[in-house]
């Protein structure tokens, strides 16, 4: 049966998504596990797709048996036809990304996931007729790097001026996926990201090290952290990717997926430490350079997200570091230190 879309004012029913055939790519990812979550928690038909089998088990192994696991290469343009022609989904999430990591800086993987496989998975929906669903094929994310250099609040509209190779392959599958959608009528939504931090991030990154720091009694080196960020909670980005899943947009929209609202790395850190209980004397201001892909920008703009939706993310930062620490406690304690200890070999 045809259903037509929500209001974009009203609460959104997320059993829309029940039994709709969903394809998660990058599934395994720290914003992709949450995004899944929330899938199942919507009781849809999900295959989440993971490179690695031991990588699946690992981080999927709690939503078993909700969801099925598919393994492929997203690199292989191959995979990714088999991918959409054996499980034919109404939508696809893509969460896939190259280029976040430390270690991933090869040219020609970042051009195959971050630009072709968005090409690619956007014109094999564009193929599939699916007259059950009206709501958007493919939601895409995006980052706020593509907009590098661009300086003043930034707006869907503003001129994007990447500066890194994340960035640039990145808005070129923004601006490739926008040209599909205008050429096929494909509908399809690049959402753009910001700073997402939560449960499961990354062990190198700001919180998680902070959180790892809280069993020694080391300095902690950081930059001076003047630099301001829109830190968005992962759970609720995982939401607003649901929530604009639902959404009525022109082919081939951006859309900023963020808080709008700013706050100082410096700030983000004391406050954790007041949260995590850690002297803030251990806290080294100034020791690191800030790295040089750290954009600077004001206040993130997000009427669009809240004219689509009703909606913004709605956690604070402490609120968000609050739940992050607790959950640290709880699940990933045992060993962190050791494990942040490996990760920067």
């Amino acid at each position: 049966m045809l259903v037509t879309p929500v209001s974009p004012t009203a609460a959104p029913d997320f059993g829309v998504y029940a039994d709709v055939p969903v394809l998660v790519l990058g599934a395994t990812g720290f914003i992709g596990r949450w995004t899944t979550r929330r899938l199942v928690g919507a009781r849809a038909d999900v295959t989440a797709v993971a490179r690695d089998l031991r990588d699946a088990e690992s981080v999927l192994e709690p939503l078993r048996p909700s969801l099925r696991v598919a393994l492929a290469d997203l690199r292989r343009v191959s995979d990714v036809r088999h991918l959409l022609n054996e499980h034919r989904p109404a939508v696809v999430f893509n969460l896939a990304g190259y280029g976040v990591a430390a270690g991933e800086r090869e040219p020609e993987s970042a051009t195959q996931i971050n630009t072709e496989l968005v090409e690619e998975v956007a014109r094999g929906l564009g193929s599939q007729n699916n007259p059950d669903w009206a709501f958007q094929r493919l939601v895409h994310v995006g980052t706020a790097l593509e907009y590098g250099e661009a300086t003043g609040d930034l707006h869907e509209s503003t001129p994007a001026k990447p500066t890194t190779l994340y960035g640039r392959t990145k808005l070129e599958g923004t601006v490739r996926l926008k040209g599909v959608c205008a050429e096929t009528g494909l509908r399809g939504i690049t959402a753009r990201l910001f700073t997402v931090y939560g449960p499961g991030e990354h062990l190198t990154r700001l919180l998680p090290t902070l959180c790892a720091s809280s069993r020694t009694q080391c300095p902690i080196e950081l930059t001076a952290g003047t630099q301001r960020r829109d830190f968005t909670y992962v759970d609720d980005v995982a939401e607003g990717l649901l929530r604009l899943g639902l959404s009525e947009t022109p082919p081939g929209e951006v859309v900023n997926l963020a808080t709008g609202r700013l706050t100082s790395v410096r700030e983000f850190a004391e406050t954790a430490a007041r949260v995590i209980g850690l002297d803030p004397g251990r806290l080294r201001f100034g020791v690191l350079p800030v790295r040089p892909e750290e954009m600077s920008h004001a206040p993130v703009t997000v009427r669009r997200l809240v004219d689509l939706t009703g909606w913004r993310p709605p956690t604070d930062v402490t609120t968000g570091i609050t739940q992050t620490w607790s959950s640290w406690r709880e699940d990933e304690g045992a060993g962190a230190t050791q494990l942040l200890a490996e990760a920067r070999k």
